[in-house]
C-alpha cells in the first residue's frame, strides 16, 4: 500500500516535470516611462508573403535601398523588377496587411499570385538609397563623367539579384511606368545577361521634343511642382500658392521664369538647367533615349506601351518603338496603345472622363498581353513565346482591341482647311485665308476655367469637352460635314499648318477633334461632345530647326510641321471631325509674347503683344492634317 501510494505521487509529478515555470510578471511600469519604442515589424508571422529590406551595393561602393516581396512557398521564380524614385517602401506598403496583394500596388497582384518575385528599388539619391540624384541622370558620355548611370545601376542590381536571392530562376524582367519607364529603358542599354524582357511604359525618352518638360519647344509649367517635389529634401512639395485659378496665379507671374522667381524655385538645380537650356541643344539630344537605343542592337524583347491620351509622356513610347525599328527592322520591340491616361494601365480601365469602354480595359492588357509577354520569356520551362505584332492598340470610338503587324498602320490622306470653316477631302484650288488676333493678356485655357493641374481634371484634360474653346474669336474652327461612313486612323496625325503672323514669335496650336450627334439618346451626355482625338502645340520660333531659334519675319508665311499623339481612333458616322486653330494652352504651357526675345523665360511684361495670326488654306499655301487613315 505504501509502494503504491508513492509510485501513484511519482507518476502525478512527472507531467510536471516536463513543463517549464511560466515566466514572471513583468515588473509594473514607471508611469514616466518613455512611451516611444525603436521599432515595430507589421508584416506578422501570419503574412502570407515574404518581404525583404536590403542594401544593394553597386560598382562605386554606393548602396540602394530596395525591397523583395514574394508570397511564401515560392521558388525556382522569376523577378519582376522597378527602380524607382517614388519610395520603394511606399510601393511595398500600399497597404498594412498580411495579404501580398493588398501591400502591392494592384497591377502586381496576377505576377505575384503566379510565382513571381517583385522587386522594387529606390534608385540613386532617393528616399533611402544613398548617392546624388540628378533628375534624369544622363548616360554616361559627354554629359556624365563618372561612369555611372541608370543603366550600369540596373546591371548591377540585376547582378545582386540573381546572385542572393535564392528563390529566384536566375531570369529577370523590368517594368514601370513614367520615370520607372525611364529607368526601364536605360537598363536595356548595354543589359544583364539576366535580363530577358523589358516593359517601359509611358516613358519619359525626350524632355524637350514632346514629353514632360517641353513640347516642340513651349515650356510645360506643371513641372515646377515635380521639380519642388522630388528636388527638395526639407520643405518640398508643391509650389505654396494656395488654393485658387491657376491660370491667374501664372498670368500674374507674367512669364514662367517671373513664377520661379516668385516663388523662390529659380535656385534649384533642375529648374536652372531647364531655363539654360531652353532650345534643342546638346543637353537634351544628348540625354533622349530613343536616340541611344537606337544607336545599339536591342536584344531584350520590350514591349514599349503607353495611353492614347496620356496627359505627361503622350511622345515617348512611340518615338523609341519608330526609332529603334528605323535602326533594326526586325528588333524584338512592339508597341501598346490603350485608351488611357498617363500610367493608365495600371488602374481601372472602363473609362476616363466621360468615356466609357467595353470593360476594364488596362486589366484586359495587363492579362491578355503583358503577362504572356513575360510569363513565355521568364518563367521555368515556359510555353513557346508567340510572334510580337508590332502594335496592339484599343480603336477608341469603336470599342476594340486591335492587333497590326506594322505601325503606323493607316495611309496618310490629307484633310485640308477650306473656305467658311470646313474641312475638305480635297485641296481647295482657290487660295485663302482666315485671321484671328491673338492676345496674351487673354490666353485661351487649356481647359475650363477654373484650372488646376491636379486630380482627375489633370488627368483627363485631353477627353474633356473642348466646346469652350470653340467659341471663342481667338480660335479658329473648321468641320467636316456629317460622316456617312467612318473614319478609322491609325497613327499619328501629321499637321501641315501654313500660316503667318504679325509679330515676331508666335505658338501654334492645333486639336483633331471627334464632335459627336447633336441628338444622342443612346449616350444623352455625349450629345454634341467635342472629344480631343489628338492636341499639340508648336513654338513658331523653332520652325527653322529646334536647336536654332530665330525671330518670324512679320506677315511671311511659314510652313509649320509638327505631329499629333499616336492614336488608334474611330470617327463614326453621324459624327463630324473638327480642328481648331489657336496659339495658347495656357497656363500648362507658357505664354509666347509675340514678340521677339532670346529666352521667353525671362520675357518682361511690356513684350507681350497682341499679334494678328493669319492661316492660310487652298492653293500653293494650303494647310492641312494628314490623318493616316486605315483601309478597314
Amino acid at each position: 500500500m505504501r509502494k503504491t501510494a508513492v509510485l501513484f505521487l511519482t507518476l502525478a509529478a512527472l507531467p510536471l516535470m516536463g513543463q517549464s515555470a511560466p515566466a514572471p510578471a513583468p515588473a509594473p511600469l514607471d508611469p514616466m516611462a518613455s512611451d516611444k519604442v525603436a521599432s515595430y515589424d507589421w508584416v506578422r508571422p501570419e503574412a502570407d508573403y515574404v518581404r525583404r529590406e536590403v542594401m544593394v551595393p553597386m560598382r562605386d561602393g554606393t548602396k540602394l535601398f530596395t525591397v523583395v516581396v514574394m508570397r511564401k512557398g515560392t521558388k525556382d521564380a522569376p523577378i519582376l523588377l522597378s527602380r524607382s524614385p517614388y519610395n520603394a517602401t511606399g510601393h511595398t506598403s500600399r497597404n498594412r496587411s498580411q495579404k501580398i496583394e493588398e501591400i502591392l500596388p494592384v497591377m502586381d497582384a496576377p505576377f505575384v499570385n503566379d510565382g513571381y518575385i517583385r522587386v522594387y528599388q529606390d534608385i540613386r539619391g532617393m528616399q533611402k538609397s544613398e548617392g546624388d540624384y540628378v533628375m534624369t541622370r544622363p548616360l554616361r558620355g559627354p554629359l556624365n563623367k563618372t561612369g555611372i548611370d541608370h543603366s550600369t545601376d540596373a546591371y548591377d542590381t540585376i547582378d545582386w539579384l540573381v546572385k542572393n536571392v535564392p528563390e529566384s530562376n536566375g531570369r529577370v524582367a523590368a517594368i514601370g511606368s513614367s520615370y520607372l519607364g525611364f529607368t526601364t529603358l536605360m537598363a536595356l542599354i548595354d543589359p544583364h545577361p539576366a535580363l530577358k524582357a523589358a516593359v517601359p511604359q509611358s516613358p519619359m525618352v525626350d524632355g524637350w521634343i514632346g514629353d514632360d518638360w517641353f513640347h516642340n519647344g513651349a515650356f510645360r509649367t506643371f513641372g515646377f511642382d515635380f521639380a519642388l517635389s522630388q528636388m527638395v529634401e526639407k520643405g518640398g512639395g508643391d509650389v505654396p500658392r494656395g488654393a485658387g485659378d491657376e491660370y491667374d496665379q501664372f498670368l500674374e507671374a507674367v512669364s514662367s521664369g517671373g513664377y520661379a522667381r516668385r516663388w523662390g524655385l529659380e535656385g534649384l538645380p533642375a529648374v536652372r538647367k531647364m531655363m539654360e537650356h531652353p532650345a534643342y541643344d546638346t543637353y537634351w539630344q544628348e540625354q533622349a533615349v530613343d536616340k541611344l537605343l537606337a544607336k545599339r542592337k536591342l536584344t531584350v524583347p520590350t514591349l514599349v506601351m503607353l495611353g492614347q491620351w496620356d496627359q505627361e509622356d503622350s511622345y515617348g513610347a512611340p518615338a523609341v518603338f519608330k526609332a529603334v525599328k528605323a535602326a533594326q527592322p526586325d528588333a524584338p520591340i512592339m508597341l501598346g496603345i490603350g485608351p488611357w491616361r498617363h500610367s493608365g494601365a495600371n488602374y481601372e480601365g472602363s473609362s476616363l472622363g466621360a468615356l466609357k469602354f467595353e470593360g476594364d480595359t488596362a486589366l484586359q492588357f495587363r492579362l491578355n498581353w503583358i503577362k504572356p509577354f513575360l510569363d513565355c520569356r521568364v518563367k521555368t520551362n515556359p510555353a513557346p513565346c508567340q510572334p510580337m505584332p508590332a502594335a496592339v492598340t484599343y480603336a477608341t470610338g469603336a470599342d476594340r482591341w486591335e492587333v497590326d503587324a506594322k505601325w503606323p498602320a493607316g495611309i496618310e490622306t490629307p484633310l485640308y482647311l477650306a473656305p467658311r470653316g470646313t474641312l475638305s477631302w480635297s485641296k481647295p484650288d482657290k487660295a485663302g485665308a482666315d485671321s484671328y488676333v491673338s492676345d496674351p493678356a487673354s490666353p485661351v485655357p487649356f481647359m475650363a476655367r477654373p484650372v488646376k493641374m491636379d486630380g482627375d481634371q489633370w488627368r483627363g484634360w485631353l477627353v474633356a469637352d473642348q466646346r469652350f474653346a470653340s467659341g471663342r474669336t481667338d480660335v479658329l474652327t473648321y468641320t467636316t460635314p456629317v460622316l456617312d461612313k467612318p473614319v478609322h486612323i491609325k497613327g499619328a496625325p501629321r499637321v501641315d499648318l501654313a500660316a503667318a503672323t504679325s509679330g515676331r514669335d508666335s505658338d501654334f496650336v492645333v486639336k483633331l477633334i471627334d464632335v459627336y450627334p447633336k441628338e444622342l439618346s443612346s449616350q444623352p451626355g455625349m450629345a454634341g461632345y467635342q472629344l480631343g482625338v489628338g492636341i499639340e502645340i508648336f513654338r513658331g520660333r523653332y520652325v527653322h530647326g529646334f536647336a536654332t531659334p530665330a525671330p518670324l519675319e512679320p506677315g511671311k508665311t511659314y510652313r509649320f510641321g509638327w505631329s499629333l499623339p499616336h492614336v488608334n481612333h474611330v470617327f463614326q458616322p453621324g459624327h463630324r471631325i473638327m480642328v481648331q486653330v489657336q496659339s495658347s494652352l495656357f497656363p500648362l504651357y507658357d505664354r509666347n509674347p509675340q514678340t521677339w526675345v532670346p529666352s521667353i523665360f525671362e520675357a518682361k511684361a511690356a513684350d507681350y503683344q497682341k499679334a494678328t495670326q493669319t492661316v492660310r488654306y487652298g492653293g500653293a499655301d494650303a494647310s492641312a492634317v494628314w490623318l493616316p487613315v486605315a483601309k478597314d
